[in-house]
């Protein structure tokens, strides 16, 4: 008689499992609800404790783990994303507060708060020089609670700031206490011990060449301050400056409206000049704050000027063009612009360096307006500034970009997740795995590695591919039908961005992440080979290699290395009925001797001659060096073993 119930134990099970499903499931909304909450880090640890508490399985437990990694992941990338946003944000605002310049305290007050909330300071500060003195005074103080710090004056070459306001280089100490670099007074160091300052970050406020002060942040504790802070500090200080000359200009046309009654239509002129400076900066930071490209800006700086308009980056790459003939940046007018500040005429087109603080980010050119006056060139210079905010922002998009597409690469190389989800998350940055990709292995003995990751991720974004660090190497992963001639192609365009020789090993085309994994092994196979065999500065991938590719190849294709090596031959014995390839395999087993081999044909020498002449011309005039006959010969009996045609 059967029996439908369920014994107890079983239920029990079943009971337990459905509990252990709920606490997983738990665990992952929770997981999310701390990501909602931006809840702190160590937060994220909770879930997978109250699982494992509860008895949940090894297998659940692994879940949730990996669950929380990502999670934590997720929401580093969100903090990064804030991070960035805020930084442009106050470069925006900051742009702002110039174009309605009212108060200059106020405005250097703002640019100090923001510099110290976006440097995450315990002080920020702003020091100006005084010709006559010959020194550097304190003018904007925030945070600070040392009466003697905010009064402190410090001579040319002295401390920190004196070194800046006279070498007009950025300097940064993790502790000015113990730094033996600066020239150490009893006024400023009794000062920076009130205060309770060690590490400082200060870099020069510009008017064009001239060093007018200085612009700090500082904290009580040790701490090494980044590159990307150092820029993001001369920018604000390039803005101090703009707000500076603005309001000195402001003044000395004001004074000129009581004085010179006799020049009031040129001071007018004057004044309106700077309106229409005012407004331009004002529209162009308006077309940058709403999303504008480059095309959009240097359509405003050509309608403005009245001129034809061309952007560069720093690489000289042009970015945008409008109503002027292509050409590249004229590097002396660059490198005139960059060093004094100012925009340069040359052979009747001004040029304008684009700076983020010292850092060269780019150039305008403006072409057909030689007779650029004064305003015009001072507005001209200010869209150089609203054109390094737009370049700022692009690579903050792109270093973000970057980081995403290296993470997918690792992932992908170390087939870390699902296939699907490995395809999935390719597609969602406009790469199809579905379509062929080659991986390409970059190495550069004496090329900078940054220098050589960033021009591998700019290689990759135009060729809508990936690229990363993978176990130490440069890697790329991209379109390409015909791996090595793509390889060559890449290994010239790295060596000439790294200014150094860049070897690139290939392997593919593959499809698919699992494909692509394995393609990567070979590739690093492939750029061994060519590194042992001196090809430094090539790039190749195994088939490239001859007989030692096919040594190296996972799936080895006799016929393809017959084909490659032999083909005219075969071909011309096919269609001719000739005896090319047999006079061959005779000429070497005779040790490359003409009257041996004619002896062993039975034919005359001339016949052999005239053979051997052929077979030079289809296989090329050095196909008796060493290396092509030792080639050839592996050719020739792979085909005599395979009978590949």
């Amino acid at each position: 008689m059967a029996h439908d119930s369920i014994s107890p134990d079983a239920a029990h099970r079943e009971q337990a499992c459905t509990g252990h499903r709920e606490q997983a499931c738990t665990a992952l909304r929770e997981l999310l609800d701390l990501l909602a909450q931006d809840a702190p880090a160590e937060q994220f640890a909770r879930p997978a404790a109250a699982a494992r508490a509860a008895g949940a399985s090894g297998a659940e437990l692994t879940a949730i783990d990996e669950a929380t990694q990502t999670a934590l992941r997720v929401r580093s990338t969100l903090n990064q994303h804030q991070r960035r946003e805020a930084e442009l944000t106050a470069l925006f605002d900051t742009a702002g507060d110039l174009a309605a310049l009212r108060d200059l305290d106020a405005v250097l007050r703002a640019i100090v708060h923001r510099a110290k909330l976006l440097l995450r300071t315990d002080v920020a500060y702003l020091s100006l020089n005084d010709p006559e003195a010959g020194d550097t005074y304190m003018r904007v103080t925030d945070g600070s609670v040392s009466a003697a710090f905010q009064n402190v004056r410090l001579g040319m070459g002295e401390g920190l700031g004196g070194l800046v306001a006279q070498t007009a280089r950025p300097y940064a100490t993790v502790d000015y206490e113990i730094d033996t670099r600066f020239k150490h007074t009893h006024s400023i160091d009794s000062a920076v011990l009130e205060e309770g300052l060690h590490a400082i970050l200060g870099v020069p406020l510009r008017q064009g060449t001239h060093v007018i002060g200085v612009l700090y942040a500082a904290d009580r504790t040790p701490r090494a301050f980044t590159p990307d802070e150092g820029a993001l500090l001369s920018s604000l200080a390039d803005h101090a400056a703009i707000a500076i000359d603005s309001a000195r200009r402001m003044e000395e046309t004001r004074a000129a409206l009581v004085d010179l009654n006799a020049a009031s239509q040129t001071i007018r002129a004057h004044s309106e000049a700077m309106v229409r400076a005012e407004d331009a900066h004002d529209r162009l930071t308006d077309l940058v704050l709403r999303g504008g490209d480059f095309t959009e800006v240097a359509t405003a700086i050509g309608a403005l000027l009245r001129g034809g308009t061309l952007i560069h980056d720093a690489d000289g790459t042009e970015l945008a063009r409008v109503d002027a003939d292509p050409r590249t940046p004229p590097a002396r007018a660059v490198a005139a612009s960059r060093a004094s500040g100012r925009a340069v005429p040359l052979d009747g087109t001004w040029v304008c360096a684009v700076l983020a603080g010292p850092e060269l980010l780019g150039s305008i050119a403006l072409t057909g307006r030689a007779d650029l006056g004064e305003a015009d060139r001072r507005l001209f210079e200010r869209a150089g500034v609203v054109t390094a905010l737009l370049l700022l922002l692009r690579r903050s998009a792109a270093e973000a970009e970057d980081r995403v597409r290296g993470e997918l690469l690792g992932d992908l190389l170390s087939l870390s997740g699902t296939p699907g989800r490995l395809t999935a998350r390719a597609r969602r940055l406009e790469v199809d795995l579905a379509l062929p990709h080659s991986v390409f292995v970059a190495h550069g003995d004496t090329a900078a590695r940054q220098l050589l990751l960033s021009s591998a991720a700019r290689a990759a974004r135009t060729r809508h591919g990936l690229s990363g660090l993978h176990h130490d190497h440069v890697v790329l992963v991209l379109p390409a039908d015909d791996t090595g001639a793509a390889a060559r192609a890449l290994a010239a365009e790295l060596t000439q961005a790294a200014g150094a020789p860049v070897t690139v090993g290939a392997a593919g085309p593959a499809t698919g992440p699992e494909a692509l994994s394995r393609a990567h092994a070979e590739a690093l196979r492939c750029l061994s080979a060519l590194r042992a065999l001196g090809h430094t500065g090539r790039g190749a991938d195994l088939p490239d290699l001859g007989f030692l590719g096919v040594l190296l190849g996972e799936d080895t294709n006799l016929d393809s290395y017959v084909r490659r090596t032999l083909g005219p031959v075969l071909d011309y014995d096919t269609k001719r009925g000739t005896e090319l390839v047999h006079t061959l395999r005779a000429y070497f087993a005779c040790g490359m001797s003409q009257s041996k081999a004619k002896e062993s044909l039975h034919v005359h020498v001339n016949t052999v001659v005239q053979r051997l002449d052929r077979i030079g011309h289809l296989l090329g005039p050095d196909w008796q060096s060493p290396e092509r006959s030792l080639e050839i010969q592996l050719a020739l009996r792979l085909h005599a073993y395979t009978g590949a045609a």
